[in-house]
C-alpha cells in the first residue's frame, strides 16, 4: 500500500526555489526582492562603501531560502560586486531540480551625515496668523534684547559639532556617535527669553535645546528622512539633515535658505492673536520650524 506522505516526504511536490531573506554586512537599509518569473529574480540593497575596502568581496551575513530550496552561495561566504554594474548572481534549486537565478545589485553607499561641523546660525520661522502678516523667518542673535545679556543663542555660534558612524540597525538605519563641543568660550546657549514690556521671562530650552550637550547619539532613518537625537539623560528630539543650498518656501511670501548644511526642526507653538506681529509670539508662543545652520570643516 502507498504510503500518502511518500510525495511529501521525498519533496516531490516542492518546487519552491526562492530567497526568503538575505543579508550582507555593512548593508544599508532593508533588501528588495522580486521574483520576477518562474526562472529569475532581482535583489536590490545598499552597501556602505565606507565600511568596506572594495565591492569585490562582500560577505553574507544570512540567507533564508524557501523550504528545502539550496543555493549556490551560502551565510558566511562572499560575493563579489566589483564590476560595472555592481551585481553578482546566485541560483537558488528547488528539491525537484528546478532553478531561478537571483542577480543581486548593490548599490555602493556613503553616509553623508558624517564630518564636523561649525554652527553658523539659529534662524527660526514663527508667528501667529503669517497670512496676514504676522510670520517672518529671523536670526535669533538680531533679537539681543529677547535673550539673556550673556550665555544666549550668541553662546551656540562657536560650537563644532562631530558625527561619527557606530554601525547600522537591522533596518538599515544609520546610528553612532555626536559630540557637541561648547568652542572657545566654553558655553552653551541657554535658550531663556527676558522679560520685557508686558512679556514674561520663558525658559525656551524645550523648544530650542534640539541638539545635545557635550555628548548624545544619532539615529538617521532612510524610510522617513528623520534624525533622532538621543540626550544623555534618554531624552529625544527628531529632525531632518538638510544637505546642500536649498530654498524652502514657507508660504505667504516667506521662505529660509539653507546655504551649506542644517539641521531643521518643526516646533508646536500656540496662536496668540494677541501677541501678533511681536519678537515674543514669534519664539515664545508661535515658533513654527527652526534651523541650526552648519558649515563643514572636515
Amino acid at each position: 500500500m502507498k504510503n500518502p506522505f511518500d510525495e511529501f516526504e521525498e519533496g516531490n511536490w516542492n518546487n519552491e526555489r526562492s530567497i526568503l531573506t538575505i543579508k550582507f554586512e555593512n548593508q544599508v537599509g532593508k533588501e528588495q526582492i522580486t521574483r520576477v518569473d518562474d526562472q529569475i529574480g532581482t535583489i536590490m540593497l545598499g552597501i556602505n562603501t565606507g565600511a568596506v575596502a572594495d565591492l569585490s568581496s562582500v560577505k553574507i551575513s544570512s540567507l533564508v531560502l524557501s523550504y528545502g530550496a539550496e543555493a549556490s552561495a551560502k551565510s558566511g561566504e562572499t560575493l563579489n560586486f566589483e564590476n560595472e554594474s555592481n551585481s553578482s548572481t546566485i541560483t537558488v534549486n528547488s528539491p525537484t531540480g528546478k532553478s531561478r537565478v537571483y542577480t543581486v545589485i548593490a548599490e555602493p553607499f556613503e553616509e553623508t551625515i558624517l564630518g564636523t561641523y561649525t554652527v553658523s546660525n539659529l534662524i527660526v520661522y514663527g508667528g501667529t496668523g503669517p497670512e496676514y502678516g504676522g510670520g517672518g523667518v529671523t536670526a535669533m542673535t538680531n533679537k539681543p534684547w529677547v535673550w539673556l545679556p550673556s550665555g544666549g543663542p550668541e553662546a551656540e555660534l562657536d560650537n563644532s559639532i562631530t558625527l561619527a558612524l557606530d554601525g547600522f540597525t537591522d533596518d538599515g538605519n544609520s546610528f553612532g556617535k555626536i559630540t557637541n563641543d561648547a568652542g572657545e568660550d566654553n558655553r552653551y546657549a541657554d535658550f531663556q527669553q527676558v522679560a520685557f514690556g508686558n512679556y514674561p521671562a520663558t525658559d525656551l530650552n524645550g523648544f530650542y535645546r534640539k541638539i545635545p550637550k557635550e555628548e548624545g547619539t544619532w539615529l538617521r532613518n532612510y524610510a522617513t528622512g528623520i534624525v533622532t537625537f538621543t540626550f544623555a539623560d534618554g531624552t529625544t528630539t527628531t529632525g531632518q539633515f538638510i544637505e546642500g543650498a536649498i530654498t524652502e518656501d514657507l508660504g505667504n511670501g516667506t521662505s529660509k535658505t539653507v546655504e551649506n548644511y542644517a539641521f531643521a526642526f518643526n516646533l508646536i507653538g500656540t496662536d496668540d492673536w494677541n501677541s501678533i506681529y511681536s519678537d515674543y509670539d514669534k519664539f515664545v508662543k508661535r515658533p513654527r520650524r527652526y534651523w541650526v545652520d552648519l558649515e563643514k570643516v572636515d
